[in-house]
């Protein structure tokens, strides 16, 4: 079944709410007294609804495999648990939850118990919420539907937005008395909730070395890097394999390969930290966390465009298709790779870029990646929709025709091929 955007975001609140409980719940039972334990300060707790929706979208082709649903819910709500673990540590420097007096942990974030337990509710999510939740959906007239989910969206971004600035501790002079209230309501409940949490603000722009730490300049360049490099590397492993010479940018102009420029952010970000454990600690969650990944790449890039870009249905061990044990394996080693050698030496070239030059140049270059993307998406779209389908109504689709017809983008994507 495909799901409409605000069919979607209906599932997402849904499931945040039922997370929400669960984890008051569980709060309250184990503090005697009521205790609010989402990031967020309304009945929401976004994590649940975007591991549910995460599974809606690329999941529901194993409907009728029951293991292997059990398995991939299993697997990418534990990733994505990781995952929100690791990114709110690095908001505050402390664990927001620890597993680690509990068997079979990994990192203190998760535990092979929860494992099972997410895979379980997956299951009862995609083969029961889903289409239960979907019912009542239909029940609501129209156009309450669309005022509820709009009203409630700006709702749920509001808390959301206000959340991490409480979260951050930021406090200007020029806030207003009324978000200060909002602020330290929610930086309240969060140290109630969560009492290990140390509170710092970390300012983007502060003196030293331009880029210095791992902040936005720092993972910006490391995008761009990783690529560029990831292009490279993919046009040599074609002209070694198949004997020839390949355009593999994802982008219409310059040789970049963004699903290789994500990867490398994903990664820098989340193991930054942890960069002097051992190899096999990084490995583990590399060959997790980049087959995730590219499972979810593929799956989105044909909801989104209707092309599939890679199909790996002749290499034994895959999954659809689209990830395979092999590759999960040069994921793992990748990050190895990545954290233990390469990483320190780009890092310590960015920071040598001027500070002034280096500020400038990120935002031009900014500028031209999101344009990049925005033209290349568009690209995409109309190819997918000419095969059969209406002709260019509009201005932006004469144009986009017009300068990228079908015998351009066969050489820009020579290997994608039509849902």
């Amino acid at each position: 079944m495909e799901y409409t955007f605000t069919q979607l975001f209906w599932l997402f609140l849904i499931y945040s709410f039922i997370g929400w409980i669960i984890e008051a719940a569980v709060g309250t039972i184990k503090k005697r007294s009521f205790i609010n334990r989402g990031f967020s300060t309304g009945p929401f707790c976004l994590v649940y609804g975007a591991g549910a929706i995460l599974m809606t979208v690329t999941l529901t082709e194993l409907l009728d495999n029951f293991f292997l649903l059990f398995v991939s819910c299993a697997i990418q709500a534990t990733i994505v648990e990781w995952i929100t673990g690791k990114t709110l540590e690095r908001l505050n420097h402390h664990k927001w939850w620890d597993y680690s007096d509990k068997k079979w942990n990994f990192d203190g974030y998760i535990c092979f118990q929860y494992t099972v337990l997410w895979g379980i509710l997956g299951v009862i999510c995609l083969k029961g919420g889903n289409p239960l939740f979907m019912t009542l959906y239909r029940q609501i007239p129209e156009p309450v539907t669309s005022i509820l989910i709009w009203v409630l969206m700006g709702y749920v971004l509001l808390d959301a937005l206000v959340s991490l600035a409480a979260a951050l501790h930021l406090r200007t002079s020029s806030t207003e008395q009324s978000r200060l209230v909002l602020i330290r309501f929610a930086e309240h409940r969060m140290a109630k909730a969560y009492p290990v949490i140390q509170e710092k603000t970390e300012e983007i722009l502060r003196e030293g070395k331009f880029a210095e730490g791992c902040g936005f300049y720092k993972l910006f360049w490391l995008f761009l890097i990783g690529s560029l490099l990831g292009d490279i590397t993919e046009t040599i492993f074609c002209r070694l394999t198949a004997g020839e010479w390949m355009f593999r940018s994802s982008l219409v102009w310059g040789p970049f390969s963004v699903v290789w420029g994500f990867a490398i952010v994903l990664a820098t970000a989340l193991l930054y930290k942890d960069r002097d454990k051992p190899d096999r600690h990084i490995f583990l969650i590399g060959t997790f966390l980049g087959g995730a990944y590219e499972y979810t790449c593929s799956v989105l890039s044909e909801l989104v465009f209707g092309q599939v870009f890679w199909d790996y249905s002749e290499i034994p061990f895959n999954l659809g298709g689209r990830v395979n044990l092999l590759y999960c394996f040069f994921w793992g080693i990748a990050a190895v790779v990545w954290i233990k050698g390469l990483y320190p030496h780009f890092a310590a070239w960015i920071e040598k870029i001027p500070k002034a030059a280096g500020y400038i140049a990120t935002w031009i270059l900014v500028a031209f990646m999101a344009a990049n993307i925005l033209v290349s998406a568009a690209a995409l779209i109309r190819y997918g929709v000419r095969d059969g389908g209406p002709a260019a109504t509009s201005g932006w689709e004469r144009i986009i025709d017009t300068h990228f017809d079908d015998t351009k983008m066969k050489q820009l994507y020579p290997n994608s091929k039509m849902r």
